[in-house]
């Protein structure tokens, strides 16, 4: 049996494939667990730049969680609380993966699968894309630390009226919602998000990676610490930095070490 989850690499880029087509790519015990593990693992390659999440085919992004599978994982109070746990950290280590992240969407991206999306940086879809949470039609609630990867990419308001309406919408309406960064024709959907990759990858990964960290951090009310406030000034004591300064000066292309 293939792996519900695979990784595909191609120099700096590496691309997370969600891959149950049958299922519409829905995500079962087994996939969660083994998305955390991928993701934890691409986090401490110091040789990633750039890392894009998609389906393995344009039917479906993903369809969101394997109903069929919660008859034998989501029966008892223990074995809902480690399914969820399951979700709720692979969802958290696509989230704070240290290096930039795409979600690449065509066709369904639904429930579970949404809430993968939103925990990546930068969301690009099709335009026959498909969005939604109808969980209110299973008599289920999604819980606080799913929750989390939605509410922070869009408002409160927007939120509650995907989960209270429990509607299927199109990618327009997405981008209205803020659920999406930009919509392109179907075809071009993996070209793009490829683009975007290579275009970030040719950037001083250090400071893709800081940035990303000082956003994250930002999403915390706590006051920042004096040593967290240093950091930000880290960059300039890199090689990165004086390869850069110097490829301003001279007109050319930089090339980073990632150091």
């Amino acid at each position: 049996m293939p792996n519900g989850v695979f990784v595909q690499r191609d120099g700096r880029i590496t691309t997370v494939v969600l891959n149950r087509p049958d299922k519409l790519n829905a995500m079962d015990g087994a996939c969660w667990i083994l998305l955390d593990e991928i993701m934890s693992e691409l986090n401490d390659d110091d040789d990633i730049h750039c890392i894009i999440i998609r389906g393995v085919d344009s039917t479906a992004f993903s369809a969101g969680s394997d109903i069929s599978d919660w008859s034998e994982h989501r029966t008892t109070p223990e074995d809902v609380r480690k399914y969820s746990s399951d979700l709720e950290n692979a969802l958290n280590s696509v989230f704070s993966c240290r290096h930039p992240s795409i979600a690449a969407i065509n066709g369904v991206c639904m429930g579970g699968g949404l809430l993968i999306a939103s925990a990546c940086d930068i969301r690009i879809c099709g335009e026959s894309s498909r969005f939604g949470i109808p969980i209110n039609r299973l008599g289920m609630t999604v819980s606080y630390a799913e929750l989390g990867a939605l509410s922070r990419i869009i408002t409160p308001s927007a939120a509650l009226e995907i989960l209270l309406e429990g509607n299927v919408f199109k990618a327009k309406h997405a981008k209205e919602l803020g659920l999406v960064n930009r919509i392109v024709p179907d075809s071009d959907v993996e070209r793009e998000a490829c683009s975007l990759g290579n275009q970030i990858s040719e950037r001083a990964p250090l400071v893709n990676r800081w940035h990303k960290k000082f956003i994250h951090r930002l999403m915390d009310p706590t006051p920042l610490t004096a040593e967290e406030i240093d950091e930000s000034n880290a960059a300039f004591e890199t090689e990165d930095y004086q390869i850069g300064y110097r490829a301003f000066l001279e007109k050319t292309k930089p090339k980073f070490k990632g150091h």
